[in-house]
């Protein structure tokens, strides 16, 4: 099943305009407000107005203030004909969040000798990717990693490869071969960008996909299976997966999309370029990882990443003097599958996708973290009033209780 009005919501391809100006209320917000005393029942009162009024089904969340869940909770329905609840434990979708996923995998690839993150991507390809407009230049996994490469996400090709109801049966790699390959039938000049490597950013999910595929090459593992190795096993993430068939579909959510007065449930699905967005976690074990990456790569005792690799991993690349035509530092800036966002304020990653809307953001310091997801998919205005309403409070209730917990320190 294909549901056209799902393209506004693909992946990491938010409405920028909405964003802007959910940011620009936030900050007045802020200005104008009056200091607000937050309790755990104000913050229960908060989600159920908002969910109500929008008709978001389900939602979690999770706090984390100096490396440790302080507060998490989830509300509404994971499954609302069954009257299942959402909980921290229920595992959904999480969209573009799996990018950063995909950029520990390449990092701990780059740990073992395996990669270099400027070498040229055809080094460890078994067929050329070269962009038409500009034969001659490298497309490095670097500026893949930036949204900078020169690849582009093709419509309709890349919507129409979502598939409802399962896994996608398309495998990874002869996805991307049909797409780069000049003979491949998903071909196109249009796959590439009028622009050469790092001058240029153009959010692409393809181009992850191709990043996930590379590691799998040098690593002769799938990237789920590579995955397991160096990030779920050492953070206990049983309920993670890449893959519907590789997780418990029992405590997976169902997704839904309210448009207006309409609600449907959006069959399961998958993609052929799962790397970009393939990820399948709950709050519980997303703080888990969360904390790790906030915590120069280690949680409980494990290390899934050197700190040198997460210092790399979370450098800010783009400077006045060394930045994409098209993008203004203090704004907006990326780090290797990491970027800034809300006008430079936060740190890390959010993901859209049909019945999936998620946010992953800690402050500049890496000392507050907050997590949300909801299990549906709501109109522009809807999103930017009710979704990232709750998300705007949550962050204050966090600075509170940092606050709080300083003060009984």
């Amino acid at each position: 099943m294909r549901q056209l009005h799902y393209k506004n919501t693909i992946r990491g391809k938010q409405v920028v305009t909405a964003c802007l100006l959910w940011t620009l209320n936030l900050l007045t917000t802020m200005a104008a407000a009056q200091e607000k005393k937050y309790t755990a029942a104000s913050i229960d009162s908060l989600f159920r107005e908002n969910m109500s009024a929008s008709g978001m089904v389900g939602m979690g969340a999770s706090i984390i203030i100096n490396n440790k869940v302080v507060w998490s909770k989830g509300y509404g329905y994971a499954d609302k004909d069954k009257k299942i609840p959402f909980t921290p434990k229920t595992i959904m979708y999480v969209a573009s969040i799996s990018k950063t996923f995909t950029g520990v995998c390449v990092m701990k690839a780059v740990e073992e000798g395996l990669l270099s993150l400027d070498a040229d991507i055809n080094t460890y390809l078994p067929f050329k990717v070269v962009n038409p407009y500009f034969p001659n230049e490298r497309i490095t996994l670097r500026s893949i990693s930036t949204h900078t490469s020169g690849i582009n996400d093709h419509e309709p090709t890349y919507t129409d490869s979502y598939y409802y109801g399962g896994d996608s049966p398309v495998g990874l790699g002869d996805f991307l071969q049909s797409y780069f390959e000049p003979e491949g039938s998903r071909y196109s000049k249009n796959n590439f960008l009028p622009h050469k490597p790092g001058t240029y950013r153009e959010y692409c999910n393809i181009a992850v996909g191709l990043a996930g595929y590379i590691v799998e090459r040098v690593t002769g593992m799938s990237l789920n299976e590579y995955s397991k190795k160096v990030i779920f096993k050492p953070l206990k993430m049983k309920d993670t997966g890449w893959l519907l068939s590789q997780i418990n579909q029992e405590k997976h959510s169902r997704l839904y999309d309210k448009q207006g007065d309409s609600l449907k449930q959006i069959p399961l699905y998958g993609v052929p370029t799962y790397p970009d967005g393939g990820i399948r976690t709950s709050v519980e074990e997303l703080s888990k990882y969360f904390i790790a990456l906030l915590n120069k790569g280690a949680y409980g005792g494990k290390r899934i990443l050197k700190q040198s690799s997460i210092d790399t991993m979370q450098r800010l690349q783009f400077t006045p003097a060394n930045k994409p035509e098209n993008v203004n530092p203090a704004k907006l800036n990326s780090g290797l599958f990491w970027a800034t966002k809300d006008g430079g304020t936060k740190l890390g990653y959010g993901g859209t996708d049909p019945g999936v809307k998620t946010e992953m953001l800690s402050d500049l310091s890496k000392e507050v973290g907050v997590i949300l997801f909801t299990n549906t998919s709501l109109s522009e205005k809807d999103l930017l009033k009710y979704y990232f309403g709750i998300y705007h409070e949550l962050w204050k209730y966090a600075a509170q209780l940092k606050q709080e917990k300083t003060g009984n320190q």
